[in-house]
């Protein structure tokens, strides 16, 4: 598919189910070749890789993949254990902010990088080491008896906006990483001349995830997203370059199947506030597309960690 006149008359010829079977091999094959290049490596004495990092902008999926690619690494013989660098977010009143008093959740400084290194050389070592876990509520990391230890066969996927940023694994030998980066590359434009920016799938994904967990309306997702956007520039872009492996979460279908979740969120947008005009031009373009159900998007598609119905627990 090369633009959405492609995509609608495939669905318009009954061929959506295809379209969405294909995207999701297409990105499960290359979740193989991963997990096997990792498990390859993972038996290197040369390079013995023992962490998986796993990064990417806002809501290109980091989590569901990481939970997909342990599936494979488990296909091939393998143990993983996980965590997230958000789990080492430093207490609410310790977090950074910008000029205006908003927290800058995706600064650097919001992650107790000392702590979290400490533990990481600690598990490379084989010992047992109690990870902790973020409360989003109380704004406080948490100790509930979380307890990793990395024996034979296992190895340590970590996911997270910074875990491509060196500062977080200075003190760990590079041997030892296979790092991994989540794109968002639309593979669709418009037509032959207008491109789709990558941002307005991400972004439309996390105004409708946002929406149906009941943490922001997609009003405050828009208002927050040039925010996020600054950061991703200044803290994740920088580090893309050095992944092994790069992995693109789009799929040609996607827009189409958003489309019926979109809509009436953006429709709450008051006309009278500055995030009308963002939250217009969004319903404009998903127009574009024939909207397609997401009765047929498997329960482990990417998809799912954002319109919901998804078999993982996060």
């Amino acid at each position: 598919m090369q633009n959405v006149g492609a995509v609608n008359q495939a669905c318009l010829n009954g061929n959506a189910s295809k379209l969405i079977q294909v995207s999701e091999a297409l990105q499960e094959k290359k979740i193989v070749q991963i997990a096997e290049d990792i498990n390859a490596r993972y038996h290197n004495p040369k390079r013995p890789v023992r962490l998986v990092l796993i990064t990417g902008p806002s809501s290109s999926g980091k989590t569901t993949f990481c939970k997909r690619l342990s599936i494979q690494l488990m296909a091939c013989g393998l143990k993983p254990v996980s965590f997230s660098t958000d789990d080492y977010f430093v207490n609410r009143e310790d977090t950074p902010k910008f000029p205006d008093g908003r927290y800058d959740f995706e600064n650097i400084k919001a992650v107790d990088n000392v702590t979290m290194e400490r533990d990481l050389k600690a598990l490379l070592e084989g010992k047992k080491v109690e990870i902790p876990e973020f409360n989003f509520t109380t704004g406080k990391r948490e100790y509930n008896g979380k307890r990793l230890q990395l024996g034979e066969g296992k190895v340590l996927l970590i996911e997270g906006i910074h875990a491509l940023n060196p500062t977080l694994t200075a003190q760990i030998a590079d041997e030892y990483k296979y790092k991994v980066y989540i794109s968002t590359l639309t593979a669709i434009s418009l037509d032959d001349h207008n491109w789709i920016p990558t941002r307005d799938n991400r972004l439309l994904r996390r105004i409708i995830r946002d929406y149906i967990k009941g943490a922001f309306s997609a009003r405050e997702t828009i208002a927050q997203w040039p925010s996020v956007c600054e950061g991703e520039e200044k803290w994740i872009y920088p580090y893309q370059e050095n992944a092994d492996v790069m992995f693109n979460s789009a799929l040609n279908i996607e827009f189409a199947v958003l489309r019926l979740h979109a809509e009436p969120i953006l429709a709450s947008v008051p006309k009278n506030c500055p995030e009308y005009s963002e939250a217009h031009r969004l319903m404009k373009f998903i127009h574009y597309f024939i909207p397609v159900p997401d009765k047929e998007i498997p329960p482990t598609s990417i998809m799912r960690e954002f319109v919901g119905g998804s078999s993982f627990k996060y």
